[in-house]
């Protein structure tokens, strides 16, 4: 874990320096929980978006997108359940002062107690060699099974309590497994008490009840609420979905770990519509699509796992994340729910508008079941930053850090470098910027030495770095280096667009997704 800790702050670190991200209001010494994306950050989270908008919304016929307002009419949450449930379970330290979510302690618990097992596994595996058995070893160790017991018992305590709303269940649990504070080391615990998450703000001139709207907790009500505008104005049959990114606020008492848990975010949101009865060959579909989606990137597999969910939503009838290997362990990257016909229904009997669906082929009208994909686009962000991160130590005995960020998403897809600042060099590497920059961000950097550059577009995750040099008036060819393994090539400029195509186009990663 402190090896992971220290990663995390060398990434927070190397965000800011590379101009990825910042803190807030830094000047003002900064507001908790808040950040800025600079100059790169701001790049790679708009081809975040693009890869998430193109896969989702472009090869889809029956997915169209929606950007729905931020502010909403209040009865919109009342409908939800927002208003009365969208509540966490906190419980603070008395020695400490500090305030924790106690289902987010418990799950930090089990979550250690994983990685005693995944310890054992390897020990196994060290032992063994060519001959382990990883599944008979899981199934028959002592150690394994044993702290496998703990992790089922946590849980079936935890989703009683959770199921129930039994405060004083969770925070027994918390005091039965002898959880402690991690800044004072005590385990002198409060009650748990529920906290709304909602932030509410007065709409117009006149304070009071009558004005009071809110922050959107999330993106998709704004979808259901506009069902039948879409369904209609876009002639959508059954199923069809409606994809949106936007803005996102929740008042999280217990934000940390860097851009994971803000209280301002981007969410990725698609809800899909479809026949009563058939949404879970529906939400089957999409656990499948997304983690084919995710691991499209070339991240490594072995960073993603699933999680079922323990206590299911009071709109879901089945639900699991897509969980991703951060610096601070597997943590919930994006969630996919079967949210039955709840919302629709709930918007109908609050609204008194039928929002229904007529199906020609069944001659019928029924409010259509929802599968929801949702993932954080900070979390997404974070997840790449941290997969691309990467300190190596090279054959000369120096070190390089690189992110080796999937060349799609990169800030800049190449870097143009003229040799030195004279002879016509810096003109024909911006002849050379013209030629790119219609299809490509690319960047002209002549500062310091080649070497010098190189290292400070490794550092930024730049795939490709072409440098100019007297050869190329001559012939016109340049070297391009690639970032990943730093192998250099002489090739003509007729060939520049080609390379690079092969490698960071949108056809070169969205091929694999095609239906």
């Amino acid at each position: 874990m402190e090896a992971q800790k220290d990663r995390l702050k060398d990434l927070i670190s190397h965000a800011k320096e590379y101009g990825f991200v910042f803190p807030s209001s830094e000047i003002y010494d900064g507001l908790a929980a808040t950040y800025d994306y600079g100059q790169m950050g701001a790049e790679l989270k708009n081809n975040i978006k693009l890869y998430w908008w193109k896969s989702m919304v472009q090869l889809h016929e029956n997915i169209v997108g929606l950007d729905s307002a931020i502010f909403m009419h209040p009865t919109t949450w009342k409908a939800s359940g927002h208003v009365d449930a969208f509540n966490d379970p906190l419980i603070d330290n008395k020695d400490s002062k500090k305030r924790y979510r106690a289902d987010v302690l418990l799950e930090d618990h089990i979550e250690k107690l994983r990685q005693k097992i995944e310890k054992e596994v390897e020990k196994g595996r060290k032992r063994f060699g060519e001959s382990f058995d990883e599944v008979q070893f899981r199934v028959t160790n002592p150690n394994v099974l044993r702290n496998q017991e703990k992790i089922e018992n946590i849980e079936k305590r935890m989703k009683n309590a959770l199921e129930k709303n039994d405060l004083e269940g969770v925070r027994q649990l918390i005091i039965d497994l002898e959880i402690v504070c991690p800044i004072s080391g005590s385990k002198n615990w409060t009650e748990v008490r529920q906290f709304n998450l909602m932030f509410s703000t007065e709409l117009g001139s006149v304070a009071g009840d009558a004005s009071t709207v809110y922050l959107r907790p999330e993106t998709a009500q704004g979808i259901f609420v506009n069902f039948l505008n879409v369904q209609k104005s876009g002639r959508m049959k059954i199923p069809f979905g409606i994809a949106q990114i936007g803005k996102a606020f929740r008042n999280e008492i217990v934000a940390r770990q860097f851009i994971f848990r803000m209280r301002e975010f981007e969410q990725m949101e698609m809800q899909f519509f479809v026949r009563p009865g058939e949404e879970m060959k529906w939400y089957e579909f999409w656990k499948n699509l997304r983690t084919k989606w995710h691991k499209n990137l070339g991240l490594g597999d072995e960073l993603y796992r699933f999680h079922d969910h323990l206590k299911l939503a009071h709109y879901a009838n089945a639900a699991c994340d897509i969980e991703f290997n951060f610096p601070m362990g597997f943590k919930e990257l994006e969630g996919i729910h079967s949210r039955t016909d709840f919302d629709l229904k709930q918007h109908e009997q609050h609204s008194g508008r039928k929002l229904q669906f007529f199906d020609p082929e069944l001659n019928q009208s029924y409010v259509p079941f929802v599968v929801e994909t949702s993932v954080g686009l900070d979390r997404m962000f974070l997840a790449v930053l941290s997969a691309a991160y990467q300190e190596e130590q090279l054959e000369d005995n120096t070190t390089r850090v690189v992110l080796k960020i999937p060349p799609v998403l990169a800030p800049y897809k190449a870097a143009i470098l003229p040799l030195v600042k004279k002879d016509g060099l810096p003109e024909k590497a911006k002849e050379i910027i013209s030629s790119l920059q219609l299809e490509y961000n690319v960047q002209y950097d002549e500062k310091d030495s080649i070497g010098k550059r190189y290292r400070r577009q490794d550092a930024i995750g730049t795939p490709f770095s072409i440098t100019v040099d007297h050869q190329t008036l001559e012939d016109n060819t340049v070297t391009i280096r690639d970032r990943d393994t730093m192998d250099q090539e002489r090739i003509t400029l007729d060939q520049l667009q080609n390379v690079i195509y092969q490698k960071a186009s949108w056809t070169s990663v969205l091929g694999a997704l095609v239906q």
